[in-house]
Parts: C-alpha cells; structure tokens; sequence
C-alpha cells in the first residue's frame, strides 16, 4: 500500500461539502476572537514573569518579537493552506493533500500534542489562578484536591506529591467539554464574551501601569550574560526567552480547524488567522513593557508576575488585582474551550477519512457536534489535567506545535510545485523565503528544547505509528479507494 498517497486538493474539497453535518455560523469576527481566545492565555499571565527574570530581561520584548516573527511566517502558510482547503483539519488536512497519508498520520497524531496537552496545561493553569483568587477571600483549598499527585524533575525523576488530584483544573474541563458538546453557536457566545473581559483586563493594567513605569528598570535593556552560560541573559538569552514566551503563540492555528463551521472561509480564515497574531503580538509587547518598567526583571520569577507588578504599583492600583485575577480565570477558561474545540474537529476529520474509529465523526442529533469525540478528548484532559505537572505538560506542547509549523510550512513549497495553477484566495508571499524563514525559526526553538522532551515527543509518535499501521492504514478510505 501507498504510504504516502495524496487526496487531490478538487477531491477534498467536494467531500468535505457533501460530507459536512457541521453548522456554519462563524464569521470573521467570531473566527479572530476564537483565535485570540486561543492565544491570550498563560504565556502572557504566567510566562512573562519567569522568562524576564531566568532569561532575557527588559529585552523580552525583542523575545517575543523574535517568536511572533516565527508564528508570523507559519501563519502566512496557515492562511493560504486555510483559503485552499477550507476543511476542519488544519495541518492534518494540508499534510493530506501534499505529502501523503503517512505525513497526514504524523501531523494529527503530533497535533494532540498542540490540543489536548495543551489544554490541560492550561487546565492547570487555571487552577492556580482560581485557588489564589479564593484565597482573597479566606476560602482555602487543601492541597490534596488542587495539586497534580505526580511530579517530576531532573534530580528526583517522578515521584508522589501526597495529592490526590488537581480538582479545580477537571472541574473547567469538565465544564468546557459540556459547552462544546451543546453546540458551536453556545460555545462562540460564550468564548466572545470571556475573550471580551480578558481583553479589557489587560487594556486596563497597560493603559493604569504607564504612568507607574520606572525607566530605570529598563536600564540595561540587555543585561549581560551570565559568565558565559548559555540563555542567561545576553543575545543567548533572548533567543532562550523566545523559546519559552513561544508558548504564548500556541493555539492561533486553532482558528483553521473552524473550516467547515466558518460561513466564508476563503476569505474569513486568512484574515482571522493575521488579524489573530497582529492583535495578540501588539498586546504582549506592550504588556512586557509596562511590566518591565513598573518592576525590576529581577523580581518577576514568580507565578503571577502582573499581580506583583500590580502590588509593586502601590495602593493606588490595589484595586486592580482582584480584577487582573478574574481577567486571568477567563482568558484561561477560553483557552481551554478552544484548544479541546481544535482537537475534537481534528479528530472529526481524522475519523471520516478511516484513520481513526468511525464513532469520533459521530455527530449529536440535536446540537450537530461531534460529541463522541468531544467527550473523549475531555476525558483524557481531565486525566492529564487532574494528575500530571504543567511544566512536563508545557515543554510537550511547545514540540508538538513547532513541529506542526514546520511542516505546514514545507508544505506551502511543496504545493506551489505540484499546483502551480491551483485557484488561491490568498497566496503566502515571497515563497520560498517566508515557509524557508519559518522553518528556521521553528526548528531553532526546538532546538533549545530539553532532551527529555524530545525523547517523550519520540516515544509520543511511535505509539502513533502502531495506531496506524494496525488500524488506519487498513481503514483508510483514500488507500481502499485505489484498490
């Protein structure tokens, strides 16, 4: 059998219109506050902080430059991949139709990674804000009920906390998970709205924290690296500090799994995809910098940095924290929402071509979501959110979405070559140097990434691969189809 049989771009398109049981009701705007929803999450209310203060100072700003540039380059490829195959699928779909079924495997398995880790990573997260936020008000939760059972860390390995499970982070995938199966019109209301709240919130501290910036904090903008050790400030540390705020881009590729729920994607998908990372990346640069300037980086290697910079302001903005707080519970419920979303419509797309089992394109008679899968995916998150650290969680999302970036990339070249007169409603410009500019740039941040990391991402495919050569490879409908 061909292991690296492709869908014709003509044949995609016809099955996924005769196929789709799914409601088109996003629009441009709801597909760019989806993808906002997706994006503004921990990175800004959690990373920023840690990678100031261990890696690139005042000079985060550039870090996080350096990263959107990367999303950037991905992104104009997302955009003409999404006009072109306007199919729920994303990466998975675009690998289909360029490089064969094979690489098509590898991208969906390897976007569980980006999905499902993700959510519950940011599950965690959640969970943190919310126990804090209680806590405000002398309501305690012990830590047999809010902390993962399992830990790990380089000298130890894994080892029993004497928790039992991370309640509050099942608790909001559980929730989720409900929302997404009642229907994709109850789940944009609601995500419209949180993304709405958490948006102010951060609009509130930057436009309250400028008249408390000390520009001396920003003095060096550069601190000198750390007697010559790799990512500890310098040039080193901002190309270590962008690995780490990259996580503050995951999700904005979710907005490509909404094909076939988008009313126009032709023409809605590429805009919302750009629209997406213009407004986040303008946000976070501006975010750092207030934070920078109100506090010294040195002090930020805490797990709420605007919350300390809130405190550090003084009383005047004290009444902000609580607020800042609620912001940060929101952003962090929207996150999940939309990652769980991405992932139950890939799984949707892997199902109907026969890679997967037939119960996970199954769609629910009255809301017309796939809610087999949709209950699966929230399962299996509220197992990896309930038991599993966030930073084991994190570093597996950061691998598993680069290496989705990079291939979507290659693609792009790989589709002008093969489809050169293919109709295109928008074309990623200057190619080959923007996927090539890509590529780079996400392969560099791989790079930095721990071995261990990289050894669990190994071991994540080879599960992968006997999925589909004991299941999918025999089910799939392109490779009985050319029988």
């Amino acid at each position: 059998m061909n292991l690296f049989v492709r869908k014709s771009i003509t044949a995609i398109q016809s099955e996924a219109e005769e196929s789709n049981k799914l409601k088109r009701y996003l629009s441009t705007f709801n597909l760019t506050i989806l993808g906002i929803g997706a994006v503004i999450g921990a990175g800004i209310f959690v990373l920023t902080g840690t990678a100031a203060a261990m890696h690139a100072g005042p000079s985060l700003v550039i870090s996080f430059t350096i990263s959107a540039l990367g999303c950037l380059f991905a992104g104009l490829c997302y955009a003409e991949f999404s006009s072109t195959i306007p199919v729920s699928g994303s990466a998975y779909t675009y690998g289909y139709a360029t490089m064969g079924e094979f690489v098509a495997w590898i991208i969906g398995w390897d976007l569980i990674l980006e999905y499902l880790f993700g959510a519950s990573t940011v599950a965690v997260g959640w969970s943190g804000y919310v126990v804090s936020f209680l806590k405000d008000f002398g309501i305690h939760f012990p830590a047999q009920i809010c902390d993962a059972p399992f830990a790990h860390n380089s000298e130890q390995g894994w080892y029993l906390t004497g928790s039992i499970i991370n309640f509050p982070a099942v608790f909001v995938v559980v929730l989720m998970t409900t929302f997404l199966i009642v229907g994709i019109k109850e789940s944009a209301r609601f995500n419209n709205i949180v993304v709405l709240i958490k948006v102010v919130v951060i609009l509130l501290f930057i436009g309250f924290g400028i008249s408390h910036i000390d520009v001396s904090n920003w003095t060096p903008f550069i601190p000198e690296n750390t007697s010559g050790r790799f990512g500890e400030f310098g040039l080193t540390g901002i190309l270590t500090g962008a690995s780490v705020v990259f996580f503050a881009y995951i999700g904005f590729d979710a907005v490509s799994t909404a094909s076939q729920e988008a009313k126009n994607p032709q023409k809605s998908m590429p805009k919302a995809i750009l629209y997406t990372l213009l407004v986040c990346t303008i946000l976070y640069i501006a975010v750092t910098l207030v934070l920078t300037g109100v506090v010294n980086y040195t002090e930020l290697n805490v797990a709420a940095p605007i919350a300390v910079a809130i405190d550090a302001a003084g009383q005047s903005l004290f009444w902000l924290r609580p607020i800042i707080k609620i912001g940060a519970i929101a952003g962090l419920s929207s996150v999940v929402l939309v990652l769980l979303y991405g992932q139950s419509r890939i799984f949707y797309i892997m199902s109907h071509d026969g890679l997967l089992w037939k119960s996970f394109s199954k769609t629910h008679p009255k809301f017309k979501t796939p809610y087999i899968a949709t209950i699966i995916i929230g399962i299996v998150a509220v197992l990896m959110a309930g038991l599993f650290p966030i930073g084991m969680l994190g570093h597996m999302v950061s691998i598993g979405t680069l290496l989705a970036f990079i291939i979507v990339s290659f693609g792009i070249i790989i589709l002008r070559k093969k489809e050169p007169c293919l109709h295109r409603s928008f074309r990623t410009p200057w190619v080959p140097v923007v996927p090539i500019l890509a590529i780079v740039i996400c392969l560099a941040q791989m790079l930095a990434l721990p071995l261990d990391t990289w050894i669990r991402l190994f071991g994540w495919m080879a599960i992968g691969f006997v999925i589909y050569f004991t299941y999918g490879k025999s089910h799939s409908r392109l490779q009985n189809k050319s029988k």
